[in-house]
């Protein structure tokens, strides 16, 4: 995969969530995306409507989805919580 996604504006759309979300039972969900943390810190994950984004060590990431509209719809939705 191409470096198609720019990771501090995935950590801009994170820390938005994490200050505006409601708490669930691993993070916080703001506008249909929940946002959490592993254990130590080191990776963060953003998930909604079918799709899972990990942002790991080094600004390295993983997308999992099923269907490709479904990727680009949350990754407008990221990069609308970005701003």
């Amino acid at each position: 995969m191409k470096n198609e996604l720019d990771p501090t504006k995935i950590l801009h759309a994170y820390e938005t969530i994490i200050e505006h979300g409601t708490p669930t039972e691993h993070g916080k969900i703001y506008e249909g995306v929940e946002a959490f943390s592993d254990y130590d810190g080191y990776s963060i994950y953003l998930r909604g409507n079918g799709v899972e984004l990990k942002v790991g060590f080094h600004n390295t990431y993983h997308l999992e989805y099923d269907q490709e509209h479904l990727k680009e719809t949350f990754l407008k939705k990221v990069a609308m919580l970005a701003k």
